[in-house]
């Protein structure tokens, strides 16, 4: 009898997914980046300020993914971008099946850019492809600067690294992060891998991070 693991089966039909969803995005011409970091690592927080601080130049729509709850949707909202919550009922990462639902609610003619905003997970979502262009992980100084040693799939995968928080890195901070180490360790695993230290709080290190997203909507075009 011919057998197929659960896993596998799972795997087969997200692809399937993804690949429409990828073919979508590329047929007209839409950048999709899917972000992906611990819980409390200010995904939410960059997000706001990068579509804030650049809705004279891009265009952007959300698609949320939590737990339960649509707070953070709605403080996407509150930026006047479009966005789509999605509850994934205790599931550890966003499927392709529920980006293509997405995708079809969100007005994407009209849009330059479209962020996910996957579960907070540094090991779920690294593991399951939605159609997008490329991942972008979040580190946060708090979370230590261990994590692309402990967690290296996510990293080796993405193609920008956001290290945030770096305003308490300030003399005499209690938090103990060394940005060189990250780098380091995250170019180990992914030699191509941009990083941008960033303060989502004060905006340092923003506009090199916003130069590369019109950089990047650009080149689609």
């Amino acid at each position: 009898m011919y057998k197929v693991s659960i896993g596998k089966k799972i795997l087969s039909a997200n692809e399937k997914y993804a690949f429409e969803n990828s073919r979508i995005l590329a047929e007209q011409k839409k950048l999709c980046l899917n972000l992906i970091s611990s819980p409390g690592s200010g995904k939410t927080t960059i997000l706001a300020r990068t579509i804030s601080e650049l809705k004279h130049d891009l265009r952007i729509g959300v698609i949320e993914g939590d737990l339960r709850t649509d707070i953070d949707a709605e403080k996407i909202r509150a930026t006047g971008a479009p966005a789509i919550q999605i509850e994934t009922g205790g599931a550890c990462h966003l499927s392709a099946a529920q980006i293509s639902r997405g995708l079809s609610s969100l007005p994407i003619k009209d849009l330059d850019l479209v962020f996910i905003e996957n579960v907070g997970n540094l090991v779920c979502p690294s593991a399951f492809e939605l159609g997008e262009n490329a991942k972008i992980v979040v580190l946060s100084v708090p979370e230590g600067d261990d994590k692309p040693a402990k967690y290296p799939g996510i990293f080796a995968r993405s193609k920008v690294l956001l290290i945030n928080k770096i305003d308490m890195l300030t003399t005499g901070a209690l938090v103990d992060f060394d940005v060189e180490r990250v780098k380091a360790d995250a170019r180990k695993l992914n030699q191509n891998i941009m990083i941008f230290p960033v303060s989502a709080k004060t905006g340092e290190g923003m506009p090199a991070w916003y130069d590369w997203l019109k950089d990047s909507v650009h080149n689609l075009s």
